[in-house]
């Protein structure tokens, strides 16, 4: 069933919608932790912030570790701050009460936002969810499937039994999406993990250039712990894939991708 949809969505989705394009449209994929603002200089400047991803041109983003009215960043709502600066529409997801505001996660979408919701995982060290909104890039028709936008912000603890616990709650919520989805965030976990593991099944990962995949910290790489993944894995193509090497705005590096859905994609099977 989510192969014979994910066909009808991108038989509808034409480049910008125009007729007799040979290829679909690429969704232009970033995900960033941004420290709430705060760089590597002790500085909270969202200016500073919005000018690494509008370097990309993202379609999507997904940010972690967003403050909305807290007091060590100004009170400011970040997501919104940064949609405005961007031209973009945003959704916030919130993990706890912070410093007389909320903390948590954000998805900045160049196409409008159609449905947002918070899914509630379980408390790790701090609490934890996942954010999911829909969207419909320009050329998709009406009766085809949205895209769903996951992005995560995982467990830190050396232990990963809240990590996975987290990751497996989510993945039954991947499972019954009945369209397409990017799944994208800081898993806070290394390649060939068991969190890893389960959520990229039946995905094709954005994968990184082999001698510049890491991710944290900014000013000296050692580990990959942010991944952009996008379901079914043989609906979609990949390119351009890398890390971006910005070492002052946050003390993560972020990562982009473009997707582009296959016009031959099966027709049947099961995500698994």
């Amino acid at each position: 069933m989510l192969r014979r949809l994910f066909v009808r969505y991108v038989a509808a989705w034409a480049l910008l919608g125009v007729a007799g394009a040979a290829e679909p449209e690429g969704l232009r994929v970033a995900t960033y932790n941004i420290k709430h603002g705060a760089g590597n200089d002790g500085t909270v400047d969202l200016a500073r912030t919005a000018a690494v991803p509008a370097k990309l041109r993202p379609d999507v983003v997904g940010l972690q570790e967003v403050d909305e009215h807290a007091l060590r960043s100004g009170s400011v709502d970040q997501a919104r701050d940064l949609a405005k600066r961007l031209k973009m529409h945003a959704a916030f997801g919130p993990f706890m009460d912070f410093q007389g505001g909320r903390y948590g996660l954000a998805i900045l979408s160049k196409f409008p936002i159609e449905s947002s919701r918070v899914v509630k995982l379980p408390a790790g060290g701090e609490p934890r969810v996942a954010l999911m909104v829909e969207v419909r890039p320009p050329g998709a028709a009406a009766e085809a499937p949205p895209v769903t936008i996951v992005n995560v912000h995982f467990d830190w603890l050396s232990d990963d039994r809240d990590r996975f616990r987290q990751a497996t709650t989510l993945k039954k919520e991947l499972d019954a999406l009945p369209g397409p989805y990017l799944l994208l965030g800081d898993f806070n976990d290394t390649p060939g993990s068991r969190t890893l593991e389960l959520l990229s099944r039946g995905c094709l990962e954005a994968k990184k250039p082999a001698d510049d995949r890491f991710t944290f910290s900014a000013v000296k790489p050692s580990t990959e712990i942010d991944y952009i993944f996008a379901a079914p894995a043989d609906g979609w193509s990949v390119e351009g894939a890398r890390v971006i090497d910005e070492r002052v705005a946050s003390d993560h590096r972020p990562v982009f991708a473009t997707f582009r859905p296959l016009r031959d994609a099966p027709a049947s099977g099961a995500r698994k």
